[in-house]
């Protein structure tokens, strides 16, 4: 039984007992020595700020509480484990999107460095300080090509998202360079390569689009309910092809890597349709629906001479083209 156990426990003998218990009887029942029920008496008073009297008339502890007050411990019951995990997803959360949600989680990250300090962990003392500030340092998430979002603008977005609210935006796209004024029902977040996308049915385009999060510059949730749209139609639209483009798939890719790209390749992800098998040799086929080229194209490029388009034509003549463009930059 271990520490925050034995408080659980002392803390529900003496609710379910009407008289004080002794010394000796929350030793049998906590199973354990008088200095460990001091102990753990001294910790639930200091964090747990827990009314717990001694009764010398009585020879036992007992909660010292009016008529009508109770008191709980919170309820927030984790083993060690679980409890380091979830300061872990906080920090990785954290660094994903850095402010997002801090005021909510920080009460419960408060408690829970409270509980893991009762606990007078070892590894505890040698993080020197609080346990999420030496998870900080072991625990490290590396941004490469992530857009920074306005953390105003992401919060009213994730708040209409969840509370099932339409949304009135103002987005700039970068391929036009233009902004326009949407009203939205937002369906999906979705964190994709470093950056937030968001999944919405648009009211004025009467159709399913996607935001790039960063590019809202404005947003105002609306108080009408928000139009939902049924999960396996999103997952039709927004899954079936390859990337962040959505669409149903119009073409398969078939890409040849070399055995040695083959080592890593064959061990990746690329999408939930794939198709791969191997070669003679040791190379590697993947197939892979697609709809528009264009990140696929940028994903085939960065393994340079060690793969190879073999389908569509089309596709091919894309790669022929850009790779003669990249040559032609280092002619000059």
């Amino acid at each position: 039984m271990d520490r925050l156990q034995r408080i659980y426990k002392l803390h529900q003998a003496i609710l379910s007992r009407r008289h004080p218990l002794s010394l000796k009887t929350l030793q049998n029942e906590l199973e354990c020595s008088r200095a460990t029920v001091n102990r753990i008496i001294q910790e639930m008073r200091l964090y747990f700020n827990a009314p717990i009297e001694y009764d010398r008339q009585r020879n036992g502890y007992h909660y010292a509480l009016s008529d009508g007050q109770t008191f709980e411990l919170p309820g927030l019951w984790f083993s060690e484990t679980e409890l380091y995990a979830l300061l872990t997803t906080q920090q990785l959360l954290a660094h994903v999107q850095p402010g997002l949600l801090d005021t909510q989680l920080k009460p419960i990250k408060e408690r829970i460095e409270q509980i893991l300090a009762a606990r007078h962990l070892g590894d505890a003392k040698l993080l020197s300080g609080h346990p999420s500030e030496g998870i900080s340092k072991r625990v490290r998430i590396l941004r490469m090509t992530g857009r920074n979002v306005a953390l105003e603008c992401f919060q009213t977005v994730a708040g209409a998202l969840l509370q099932r609210n339409a949304l009135r935006i103002s987005y700039h796209g970068r391929g036009n360079d233009e902004t326009s004024q949407r009203e939205i029902s937002p369906q999906r977040l979705i964190h994709y390569r470093d950056n937030w996308y968001l999944d919405a049915y648009c009211h004025t385009r009467n159709a399913l689009r996607s935001f790039a999060v960063e590019r809202i510059t404005a947003a105002q949730a609306l108080p009408q309910r928000c139009r939902d749209v049924p999960e396996k139609q999103l997952d039709a639209h927004y899954t079936s092809s390859y990337g962040i483009f959505a669409g149903k798939p119009k073409y398969t890719a078939v890409l040849r890597f070399t055995p040695e790209r083959a080592r890593w390749v064959a061990d990746e992800h690329w999408h939930p349709q794939q198709q791969s098998h191997w070669l003679e040799g040791g190379s590697y086929e993947l197939r892979i629906p697609y709809s528009d080229p264009r990140e696929l194209v940028m994903d085939i490029l960065k393994h340079g001479a060690e793969v190879e388009v073999v389908e569509p034509a089309s596709l091919r003549q894309m790669l022929f083209k850009h790779l003669q463009q990249a040559i032609q930059n280092y002619e000059k």
